[in-house]
């Protein structure tokens, strides 16, 4: 299955059927550095890009901009693969990573790549696992195209399971604490990495 070029963003169209309101009792995670040269809070978008990821979409050249982004998850297994799917392994020390969840304090309005939107203007199922930088300039489009959007719900490549890549708009969605907010390293959440980590088959250290 191929992906093209994304289309201007003038050629995009959506119809209601195409955007997912997240509620506020959703719960999104995030695995995070705390050490390191990239640490981002887990309550902030990053808005130095694009970088290699799915969705940044971020002009470029690379540099720090007002656009932002974030990667979550819905669940511990999707967060872990995607965030360690170079190496497979689980890195609980380097960069002092977390693991943290949070509700948002106000609904999330994103545009829904699971279904039948891509192929309806023009990409396909792929933009879900094609070329990362195919996927940034559909991402691009997209962004130029509803600015409010506060991000898009996709599949992960990795699980397959639902994600979500929060953008600007949704700056004002976090809350003010964490439902959850542990160090990798932590004993207390020992067990709950190795369930997700032979989940997915990767490796804990």
């Amino acid at each position: 299955m191929r992906l093209g070029r994304a289309p201007g963003p003038a050629e995009l169209t959506d119809q209601s059927e195409d955007w997912v309101v997240l509620p506020t009792s959703s719960v999104l995670w995030r695995v995070h550095s705390t050490a390191g040269d990239h640490v981002v809070g887990w309550d902030k978008l990053r808005h130095w890009g694009p970088s290699d990821a799915r969705f940044d979409p971020h002009l470029p050249p690379s540099s720090v901009q007002s656009i932002g982004v974030s990667y979550t998850s819905f669940d511990v297994p999707t967060g872990l693969a995607e965030a360690y799917q170079v190496r497979r392994v689980v890195n609980t020390v380097f960069e002092a990573p977390y693991l943290t969840s949070w509700s948002p304090q106000r609904q999330l309005r994103l545009l829904d790549l699971t279904r039948t939107w891509p192929v309806r203007n023009g990409a396909s199922h792929a933009i879900n696992t094609g070329r990362h930088d195919l996927c940034r300039e559909w991402a691009r489009a997209i962004y130029r195209r509803w600015p409010a959007a506060d991000g898009l719900y996709y599949c992960s490549a990795m699980t397959g399971r639902p994600s979500v890549a929060l953008w600007t708009a949704s700056a004002d969605s976090f809350p003010g604490r964490p439902s959850f907010s542990h160090a990798l390293a932590a004993p207390m959440v020992r067990g709950l990495l190795q369930a997700a980590a032979d989940e997915i088959g990767y490796r804990l250290l």
